[in-house]
């Protein structure tokens, strides 16, 4: 076995169910329904709650066509955000949670309040120019090493191996990644990450990253507004992002942006060591 597959099998894992993919696990303790088919439209609730059931997990998350809610909303499944336009620039997507627990369902109240200020507030870049002693550009994959030193530095926890160099070459080799990075005279000092879905048009921004004594510079503002720039190359039609509701400045760098905020997964993503809640926003393209 090798590295990267042991620092997998430590992780959540992805698997087919049905038809449908799903992410599923115990450092997450829940599953996500990541892609799912309509050929599963009959029994897709029951097998979610099967395994479910079987692993005692505490929340189930789908992420499902507009046709397919009323399947969700039958079993009990509340909506907690949505994106407009994300198949294709056409159908929208709702994120579909149940939970299992008084505790997974609990409401976090102080940061909720930190974010009524954050959206109440005006979407401003501040005229705030990239100092010139940076450099932005797409990563490569002799980048990963310093990537994923990055990464071990940022945060406790993360929810894919982000930490071994191997998986994120391994996501650049399928396409199933795009990372960019932020250098400060040839040293690596910010990164992010698009993941992208081809077929339908629309990519998650995500995995931002700067080291501690960079921070301040707007490095995550910057990176954003490069990886836009590369998606609308591509003719992406929409873009979003899951954020973290304890994280006020990463919410306001996709405020400034023009990102649309769209709903909480309440607890929902085990993250710089604890579960967190996580918001939504959008941005078409």
């Amino acid at each position: 076995m090798n590295d990267i597959t042991e620092e997998k099998n430590k992780m959540d894992r992805i698997e087919n169910i049905g038809h449908s993919v799903v992410h599923h696990g115990k450092f997450n303790n829940r599953i996500f329904l990541l892609k799912y088919s309509d050929k599963d439209r009959q029994n897709i609730t029951q097998l979610l709650n099967s395994l479910a059931a079987t692993n005692g997990y505490t929340k189930i998350i789908a992420k499902v066509p507009a046709a397919a809610q009323p399947v969700f909303l039958i079993d009990g499944y509340r909506q907690e955000a949505f994106i407009p336009a994300f198949y294709k620039g056409e159908e929208d997507v709702f994120f579909m949670s149940k939970f299992l627990s008084d505790e997974r369902d609990a409401t976090p109240e102080a940061p909720l309040s930190t974010l009524i200020d954050l959206l109440a507030a005006d979407a401003s870049s501040n005229g705030v120019a990239l100092n010139k002693q940076f450099t932005l550009d797409m990563a490569k994959t002799e980048d990963a090493a310093e990537m994923s030193e990055i990464f071990k530095q940022v945060f406790a926890t993360y929810p894919f191996p982000v930490t071994n160099p191997e998986y994120i070459k391994e996501t650049m080799d399928d396409g199933s990644v795009i990372y960019f990075g932020v250098w400060d005279k040839g040293k690596l000092v910010g990164i992010s990450s698009a993941e992208v879905d081809p077929k339908n048009k629309n990519a998650e921004m995500t995995d931002f990253a700067v080291l501690p004594e960079y921070r301040g510079h707007k490095l995550a503002y910057f990176l954003l507004e490069k990886m836009e720039a590369k998606l609308q190359e591509l003719n992406y039609k929409t873009a979003y992002t899951i954020a973290r509701l304890n994280s006020p400045g990463m919410n306001k760098t996709f405020i400034n942006h023009g990102y649309h905020f769209s709903g909480v997964l309440k607890n929902n993503t085990n993250i710089s060591g604890q579960i967190e809640s996580m918001n939504v926003y959008y941005k078409t393209l």
